[in-house]
């Protein structure tokens, strides 16, 4: 099967994965823009362009954009600064944090209390009163909008967990007598550009393990690593480079002991994979190449 057929067949078998409270959120994000001044926007570092929802474009119109770019802890920063400076290039403000240090977190509040300035500078014009800035933060599942939020207000406010679909409702959170955020849930597109695509999201834990098979993303993860992380995966897994797929997963299941009655236990490779990618334990890596936009 070539490319073009694959993708076929991607786009007719993937029907049932978009969430119905993915559409209520869009609907309720639409009854509330009239309210909000800038927007928020939350993308995964190791996947600058897959994590980033070109739905919210349409939703938001011409507001004052900020990309936040999450886990820069984990990704490789010489590939994700290519893609910080495309954003940039095409009008936005981007800021890369580094959540678990809480590294660059202040500089977005500072970003909005000078957006916050000149909008209520405007207001005070129009003889209106000058009111906290509003902030909509939206971004796909599992990006790290709850945890920014939280590093924001400076205490939890939100849940957080390691998986897409922990918020739930809109919620305003007040950060400070300037500033207010509206958070969001996670929310996706009905039909994903391609199958890459939907490989990165289903790598990074953006979307549900469930939509697609794990052995395909598992493999798809190795063959990644291969291309431009080898000595990342070789060193992890003790093992070399081989065009067999099996052979490569016969190898990581040895070193990993997963082994039952003489026989790989694949299911375990698979899960042991896509955690050590979640977790960092496969170095830091950016999945999104900025020649191949």
């Amino acid at each position: 099967m070539n490319n073009q057929d694959n993708e076929k067949v991607f786009q007719k078998s993937n029907i049932n994965w978009y969430p119905g409270h993915m559409a209520r959120t869009k609907r309720e994000i639409k009854e509330k823009i009239d309210l909000i001044d800038v927007i928020l926007e939350v993308v995964d570092a190791r996947i600058p362009y897959s994590s980033k929802n070109k739905d919210i474009d349409v939703l938001v119109g011409n507001k004052p954009r900020i990309i936040v770019m999450t886990k820069v802890d984990l990704c490789d920063m010489d590939e994700s600064l290519k893609w910080k400076l495309y954003y940039e290039n095409n009008n936005y403000k981007v800021i890369m944090v580094d959540l678990i240090n809480d590294k660059n977190v202040n500089e977005i509040i500072d970003v909005c209390n000078i957006l916050g300035k000149d909008i209520n500078n405007k207001r005070i014009e129009k003889g209106m009163k000058a009111r906290r800035l509003r902030v909509l933060v939206v971004g796909i599942p599992n990006v790290g909008k709850s945890t920014l939020i939280n590093r924001l207000v400076g205490k939890k406010v939100t849940n957080v967990g390691n998986k897409p679909g922990v918020t739930k409702n809109l919620e305003w959170i007040r950060v400070n007598e300037n500033l207010e955020l509206l958070d969001t849930p996670g929310i996706l597109w009905p039909k994903l550009d391609g199958k890459n695509i939907a490989l990165n999201l289903a790598s990074m834990t953006a979307i549900k393990e469930e939509v697609l098979n794990i052995d395909e993303v598992a493999i798809y993860i190795v063959n990644t690593l291969f291309k431009y992380y080898s000595t990342n995966i070789c060193s992890r897994y003790n093992i070399t480079y081989d065009e067999d797929i099996v052979s490569v997963l016969d190898g990581i299941g040895k070193r990993i002991g997963a082994i039952r009655n003489n026989e790989t236990d694949y299911d375990r490779v698979y899960n042991t994979i896509l955690k050590d990618l979640r977790d960092g334990y496969l170095g830091k890596v950016t999945f999104d190449r900025y020649e191949d936009r």
